[in-house]
């Protein structure tokens, strides 16, 4: 069962329309530029991501960490890079818990 506390962050990690936005471009990851379908399952690059949405490096990193402490995207390290994915699990669990309560 997903906790109060939880709702709240996923909550506000979705109150700001670029963090969802974010959330949906990671829906279809072959969509980012260059991406190869062998890369595809680890993630999207950050630097993809923030280039898409047109911020700078710390305000992307920051907003994809937020959307990571709720639950919503698996972020992975190759290297100096980090990529990531949305994580279906937790969103089908979390949209259950919204059903039931809700």
């Amino acid at each position: 069962m997903t906790s109060e506390a939880e709702l709240l962050n996923v909550f506000r990690a979705l109150s700001n329309p670029a963090r969802r936005q974010m959330l949906v471009w990671l829906k279809d990851r072959m969509s980012f530029p260059g991406q190869e379908p062998d890369n595809a399952e680890i993630g999207v690059c950050v630097t993809d991501i923030q280039q898409r949405a047109g911020l700078s490096q710390p305000t992307t990193s920051q907003y994809l960490a937020m959307l990571r402490q709720a639950g919503l995207v698996i972020a992975t390290r190759r290297g100096k890079w980090t990529y990531y994915r949305r994580d279906e699990e937790n969103i089908a669990r979390l949209l259950g818990t919204l059903r039931d309560v809700l």
